[in-house]
């Protein structure tokens, strides 16, 4: 009995100073003690990847600016009502509330000019450019055409600012129903 208790201090003392010195306990020594050695313990996992960035396609941005022409502007309500029981007048009304809202979310979020900064109506060049400039009348069928009268000045975006779309919006969803609680 007193064999056993000294060849078990004499174990506790080998386990602790293998332990404190090399961190590990010796193979002899976990067989003596009726160990199992433990598997080597798994390398961390890398941390997962981060999920892609959302892939937004360009009909995102017209649903988004449709949204907002609606939000703001009510252009779809407009639209979409069956105008025929309304007198001019109160057609006229509407039009220039939407005129107005539909105005200022354009030049906020595109600040549109013309093409062409000239007069209606006055002789001018056209830009060098494709796509500036469209003939219309007597064009002719060969050649660089000349002067011309400005009809319609066009216009471009000389920016194009669009809030970020959220990555789970619908933007399938140009308004949102709306239910009056009592």
């Amino acid at each position: 009995m007193e064999k056993t208790r000294t060849l078990k201090i004499l174990l506790a003392f080998r386990a602790f100073f293998a332990l404190l010195f090399g961190g590990k306990l010796p193979d002899d020594l976990v067989a003596e003690l009726g160990l199992t050695a433990k598997s080597a313990a798994p390398a961390p996992k890398a941390p997962p990847p981060p999920p892609p960035p959302p892939q937004f396609k360009p009909v995102d941005g017209a649903l988004q600016l449709l949204g907002m022409l609606q939000r703001d502007g009510r252009i779809l309500d407009f639209f979409m009502e069956d105008i025929a029981p309304y007198t001019d007048e109160q057609i006229g009304a509407a039009a220039r509330d939407v005129h107005e809202k539909t105005r200022e979310i354009l030049i906020r979020h595109f600040a549109p000019a013309p093409v062409i900064d000239a007069v209606e109506g006055s002789q001018t060049t056209a830009p060098k450019g494709a796509g500036l400039a469209k003939f219309i009348g007597n064009v002719p069928a060969s050649g660089e055409p000349g002067p011309g009268v400005l009809r319609h000045r066009g216009w471009k975006a000389t920016t194009v600012a669009l809030p970020a779309l959220a990555s789970k919006q619908d933007l399938t969803i140009l308004a949102p129903a709306e239910i009056e609680l009592e």
